[in-house]
């Protein structure tokens, strides 16, 4: 329910006015929408990334201990994992968004992308934004130990899954994961590349298509 709703945000943050901008000549977003726009989107996509790190732990404890699951992701679990999530990511938003509301912002003004978003921002600023790099890469290091977790969470499972004798089990417990490690593989992708390049975080056009991955196909699947 968490994700569905994350993912209906995500959406609804980015792809309107894209749409707007697409249909009419007036192409301008003002400052304060720009870092409002900025904050939701981080906000929302980095509680997708702990919630799926949060499902990829349910799928595990489901498939490789199924007669304990029902007490170790009681609701009680499953409500602290959702609220450490939403209390995680806000803390990340909330420090990009004011650290990139210190710069200055005095030359072109022309985004590169059809959404605010760090990189593209960084580009336009005329006063040093290597702090704020800085702070990208080492938030996105903190949030990327989630797919360690992943990785080896589904080894585990595709172990089990492997040991089950019957075809039909095995194509069950499979079918379960399927949808869930194809979004993975596109959100985790995404992320990586527009965040984690090392030396390199001009924007480009090729942004815009992995921004399309991120808040508009990872999302619908």
């Amino acid at each position: 329910g968490n994700l569905s709703v994350l993912d209906v945000g995500c959406i609804t943050v980015t792809v309107p006015s894209m749409l707007t901008h697409l249909l009419s000549h007036k192409r301008t977003i003002p400052y304060g929408a720009c870092l409002t726009q900025l904050f939701f989107f981080h906000q929302l996509a980095g509680v997708d990334c702990f919630l799926l790190t949060a499902m990829a732990y349910d799928r595990f404890l489901a498939i490789c201990q199924p007669l304990t699951y029902s007490t170790r992701m009681s609701q009680t679990v499953q409500r602290i994992l959702v609220a450490v999530s939403w209390a995680l990511d806000f803390t990340n938003a909330l420090t990009h968004t004011v650290a990139i509301a210190t710069l200055n912002f005095c030359g072109p003004n022309a985004v590169n992308h059809f959404y605010c978003d760090l990189p593209q921002l960084f580009q336009l600023s005329c006063s040093s934004t290597q702090l704020n790099k800085l702070l990208l890469f080492g938030l996105g290091i903190l949030m990327a130990g989630a797919p360690v977790i992943l990785i080896t969470s589904y080894i585990h499972v595709a172990a089990a899954v492997l040991c089950i004798r019957s075809a039909e089990g095995r194509k069950k417990a499979f079918s379960t994961c399927g949808s869930h490690l194809t979004m993975v593989g596109i959100f985790y992708g995404t992320g990586v590349f527009s965040y984690m390049r090392l030396g390199s975080l001009e924007a480009s056009d090729k942004d815009k298509g992995i921004g399309i991955l991120n808040t508009v196909i990872s999302p619908m699947l």
